[in-house]
Order: structure tokens, then C-alpha cells, then sequence
């Protein structure tokens, strides 16, 4: 029997950026796509009460975050905050978490990153307690490639200057990490990447967790994780739009 190698680079191209007839999406606000994100976020296990943060950085050099007194599930569009590069509030109705200083340091050394997005998740968030990085075991694991750092030099909350730069630069050139004893992180270019990426390391360490759970499996060779690794440019196709209008569907009220 031939090997099912899930989708491919021909395939995304051929599927990305949407040539269909009816439209996706309604046309969305840049605060209301990072409301939205929120909420789908929220259904992957990025819920932990109030915390996390999410900061996408405009063209002109703005950051568009959530608000610190807010918890994700009920985040609006106007509800969102802007920034200046420096973290300063130019507009919004609302605080920002001092922990937000590891955002500016990552979109201040990483031109590539536009959007960071941390929490302390349920299943990676496990992972990163057990200071163990969880192998890949199914197709839906292998989206975002192999490699996934653990940084282990917790040094407490991210509010001091110098604990997020030395995070910042420990991250590297890599698209997520394990925080040890903390939570989980995750970079991209844009939202759509960044939510191929936390979903792919949502699922991954959940299936690993389950599986060890069971008693344990093999885990995909590094080779065959590659080939069924996404060119991750415009993410998984259709699903960022799919996750959205489920919570458009739950609660139209997202985008006021």
C-alpha cells in the first residue's frame, strides 16, 4: 500500500490564497482578526484564566495586543489595544500586562516576526512542566517540522527588561518553545502562520501525552516528519477562516 503523505507543497499552492467563488470571510478589521484569533485560541487550550498575551505588529510600526483585565473567550474587536513600538498605549480603553516586555524584545530582534502569541497552555503547557519536548506521532503533529527548543532558565515573570531579552535571544531564529515550568510561545509572520503553529504544537503534545498514557509508541523518524511538513507560508489552507466563522457563529458579537 502507497504511503499517505498527507498534503502537499503542490497542493497549497494550488488551494492558498482561496481562488473560490464565495468569500471566506466577511472583511475583517485588523483588531477584530486579533479578537477573533483570541477566541480560537482559547478553543486549543490557550485559556488560562486571564493570562496571555497576543501582539501583532502593524506596517507602520504599531503592536495591536489584548487587554490585561480581559480573558480571551470575551475579547472584541474594540476592545483590543495599540501600542507604540516601545509599549507605550496610544490606543484602547484598557491596561496592558507588564509582561509584555518579552513581545517587544522578540518584534524588536526578529524583523520577521509580526505576531507573538504566549500563554500558559493545557497540553504544551505540560510539556514544558515535565521540561520535556514531546515527540511527533501522527500526521496532524508534523505540520510545523521537528525541532521545538525548551528553554530552561526560568527565571520567574517576564516583566524584568533582562530576563526578556536573555528569553528573547534564547529563542533564536525558531517559530515556538517550550517556556520550562511556564508555558508555551509561538512566532510567525502573520496570523494565519502563527495559528498553524499553535495549533500544530496544541495537537502534537497532546497526542504525545495520550500516547504515553497508553503505554507508549514510535514516534515518526525526523525523515518522514519532513515530508509531511507544511511550507507553513499561509498556514494550513481554510482552517484559520473555518475556525474563525465557528466563533463568528458562536458569538457575532466578536467583531463590535
Amino acid at each position: 500500500m502507497k504511503r499517505f503523505e498527507g498534503i502537499n507543497q503542490a497542493m497549497l499552492e494550488q488551494f492558498a490564497p482561496n481562488p473560490g467563488r464565495k468569500p471566506l470571510l466577511p472583511d475583517l478589521s485588523k483588531k477584530a482578526q486579533v479578537a477573533l484569533m483570541c477566541r480560537m485560541l482559547v478553543r486549543e487550550g490557550w485559556n488560562e484564566h486571564i493570562a496571555g498575551h497576543i501582539t501583532v505588529r502593524q506596517e507602520n510600526g504599531n503592536i495591536l495586543t489584548n487587554p490585561w483585565e480581559l480573558a480571551w473567550e470575551e475579547l472584541k474587536a474594540s476592545d483590543i489595544v495599540t501600542l507604540d513600538a516601545s509599549g507605550k498605549i496610544i490606543d484602547g480603553e484598557w491596561n496592558v500586562t507588564p509582561a509584555i516586555g518579552l513581545h517587544l524584545k522578540l518584534h524588536e530582534l526578529r524583523p520577521d516576526v509580526h505576531v507573538v502569541i504566549h500563554n500558559h497552555a493545557k497540553w504544551s503547557g505540560i510539556w514544558a512542566c515535565m521540561q520535556r519536548v514531546p515527540a511527533v506521532f501522527d500526521q496532524a503533529s508534523s505540520y510545523c517540522g521537528v525541532e521545538l527548543p525548551l528553554y530552561n532558565e526560568y527565571d520567574g515573570t517576564f516583566e524584568d527588561e533582562a530576563t526578556s531579552l536573555s528569553a528573547a535571544e534564547a529563542l533564536g531564529n525558531a517559530k515556538w518553545a517550550l517556556l520550562a515550568n511556564h508555558g508555551s510561545l509561538v512566532v510567525g509572520k502573520d496570523l494565519r502562520q502563527a495559528h498553524l503553529r499553535v495549533i500544530t504544537l496544541e495537537w502534537r503534545s497532546k497526542r504525545a501525552y495520550e500516547v504515553e498514557l497508553a503505554g507508549g509508541g514510535k514516534p515518526l523518524s525526523d525523515e518522514e516528519v519532513n515530508k509531511l511538513t507544511l511550507a507553513d507560508d499561509n498556514g494550513f489552507p481554510f482552517c484559520w477562516e473555518a475556525m474563525a466563522r465557528r466563533e463568528l457563529r458562536l458569538d457575532p458579537t466578536v467583531l463590535d
